[in-house]
């Protein structure tokens, strides 16, 4: 499968039709093999060892962005609040080519580093350690010898990475597995290729975290109660929009009201390089913010050359698309930070699974 289809989802996975039935036999297929690495995950034969801290897994079940990252975010800066000593890892999209797990910071190029766990450290001034790597097992280790401090990690993504061995919580266990869920739901149920499921919609998991729902007025479909909110844990995140500041200059900040209030919608662009860009427009729409828009794919890259040919007297993007930026001097443009609360309810519970006693010094 391209890359490009993983990060622009194509219209056929939001319903079933000719081109998903067509796609279907490809889909039990890679079932199939879903359900033979999970057998040999449960039987442990390749004989991976557990972390000695506990493991939070941010992730989600659906291909293209659902909003872990501002989840990492806020989950280790409430953490931290709480005494905690988080660290975090992360595959890194863009890090492929790394041979051994890499420590990024504010200043690391997001080409390398990937453009999620730059955003990361630059929006909590690397106050956490943040390594990336596709085998996440090394990522742990070099994290741990580097800061041996951290006493709980928080895994960007990794819910289908079989070598992060785990005991979720729901087993007795203390490490978490979080299933991030957004408005776009399970498109058409199926699996990939036909549809954009990594891995079956009743997948277990600890608990759901839902963003850019509201659960009041969520009604089932074709009289079937929504599984989420039947026998499953789940918490409703709130995310709001905060104040853009200008690319060149980030003291320099104008609110989404004022910018409503100074430019003409014709003269607005907003620009969303996300798994789900619609989200982002939604939101400055709820701000009075008209614009007009320019879904990209997710992980988009940006120059200079680009955001010139671009018409408007106002251009407003994301922070994750803000960290690929840095080098281009374009006063049009602004940024619009985004933040998320996590309910009481949640960060409780969370720590209540935190604190349980390791269980692999009983069993291994």
């Amino acid at each position: 499968m391209s890359a490009n289809l993983l990060r622009k989802a194509p219209r056929f996975w939001e319903r079933r039709g000719p081109t998903s039935l067509l796609l279907w036999p490809l889909s039990c297929l890679y079932g199939a093999l879903l359900r033979a690495r999970k057998l040999i995950a449960d039987l442990n034969l390749a004989r991976a060892q557990p972390a000695p801290v506990p493991i939070i897994i941010v992730g989600n079940i659906r291909v293209g962005g659902t909003g872990k990252t501002p989840i990492v975010i806020a989950l280790a800066e409430r953490l931290s609040q709480l005494g905690w000593k988080p660290g975090i890892i992360s595959r890194g999209y863009g890090s492929s080519q790394q041979t051994s797990p890499l420590l990024v910071t504010s200043e690391s190029d997001p080409s390398v580093a990937g453009d999620e766990p730059v955003l990361i450290a630059k929006r909590t001034h690397d106050q956490f350690p943040i390594w990336v790597f596709p085998q996440r097992q090394k990522s742990i280790s070099a994290l741990l010898k580097a800061s041996p401090q951290v006493n709980v990690i928080i895994s960007d993504d990794g819910l289908q990475h079989s070598g992060l061995t785990r005991w979720p919580a729901r087993e007795g266990g203390r490490d978490i597995e979080f299933v991030v869920r957004d408005g776009r739901r399970e498109g058409n149920r199926f699996l990939l290729p036909a549809g954009p499921l990594r891995e079956p919609a009743n997948r277990d998991r600890d608990a759901t975290l839902i963003t850019g729902i509201n659960t009041a007025s969520a009604k089932p479909k074709s009289g079937i109660l929504d599984e989420y909110f039947l026998g499953r844990r789940a918490f409703n995140l709130g995310t709001y929009l905060g104040t853009p500041y200008q690319l060149i200059n980030s003291a320099k900040t104008l609110s989404l009201e004022s910018i409503g209030q100074q430019y003409l919608p014709k003269n607005i662009t907003a620009i969303a390089g996300l798994g789900n860009p619609a989200r982002f427009f939604d939101d400055l729409a709820k701000h009075g913010v008209n614009a007009k828009q320019m879904p990209l794919p997710d992980h988009a890259n940006y120059t200079a050359e680009f955001f010139g040919d671009i018409k408007a007297q106002c251009i407003l993007i994301t922070e994750k698309d803000a960290v690929k930026c840095s080098g281009i001097n374009d006063d049009r443009i602004w940024v619009v930070p985004m933040s998320l609360h996590l309910p009481d309810t949640l960060m409780e519970w969370l720590v209540s699974i935190l604190q349980r006693p390791n269980p692999y010094r009983y069993t291994l």
